[in-house]
C-alpha cells in the first residue's frame, strides 16, 4: 500500500461497462521526505485511482495498485490498476506525528 493526497476527480462517460458507476479520483503520492522525515513531499506523477471508500478532495488516502487493486471489493472484473483502499485519520514517523486528519 501506498499513501497519497487527493487532488480532484476524473469524469469518464464513456468507458468499460465494469468500470460504471465507479467514482474516479486524481491522487498524487506522498513520500516521506528523506531530508526531513517529519514532512511529506509530493511525488512527481499523478494517478487515476479507483475510490472504494468515499474519499474527498484533499484527503491523505492509502491505495494499493496491481493486481492487488482487483482485490478490493466488486474489482474482481474491473480493468483498475489503482483503488483508494482507506482514509488516514495519522501517520506517525520516527515517533514523531507528521500528519493528523483533524489539524489542518
Amino acid at each position: 500500500m501506498f499513501l497519497a493526497k487527493v487532488e480532484g476527480s476524473v469524469v469518464a462517460t464513456k468507458k468499460d461497462a465494469n468500470m460504471t458507476g465507479r467514482k474516479l479520483m486524481l491522487i498524487r503520492p506522498m513520500l516521506v521526505d528523506d531530508k526531513d522525515p517529519t514532512k511529506f513531499k509530493p511525488g512527481v506523477n499523478t494517478i487515476v485511482a479507483v475510490d472504494s471508500v468515499g474519499a474527498g478532495e484533499g484527503e491523505l488516502v492509502l491505495f494499493c495498485q496491481g493486481s492487488s487493486a482487483r482485490l478490493a471489493p466488486n474489482l474482481k472484473e474491473a480493468p483498475v490498476d489503482a483503488v483508494i483502499v482507506g482514509i488516514v485519520d495519522a501517520v506517525e514517523v520516527l515517533g514523531t506525528q507528521i500528519y493528523n486528519a483533524k489539524q489542518p
